[in-house]
């Protein structure tokens, strides 16, 4: 059996994460900027910390599993 939550978990947040597709934090004008399709080098830093923090809790402290097979 293969264990998809891994990859299913970092997939969904990357895309919802990429700064300037659905918010970016923080904004070139406002501090949280919707749609925007830009970004910034503190923005991807910004969106860094908090894929990581969110990658982490859900695969280490929640374990979220996927079996598939």
């Amino acid at each position: 059996m293969a264990d998809w939550g891994p990859v299913v978990i970092a997939v969904v947040l990357f895309v919802l994460l990429s700064p300037g597709l659905l918010v970016q934090i923080p904004g070139k004008n406002r501090f949280m900027e919707f749609g925007n399709m830009q970004t910034s080098g503190l923005s991807i830093l910004v969106h860094t910390i908090i894929y990581f923090g969110l990658v982490t809790i859900f695969l280490i402290a929640i374990g979220v599993h996927i079996y598939a097979g």
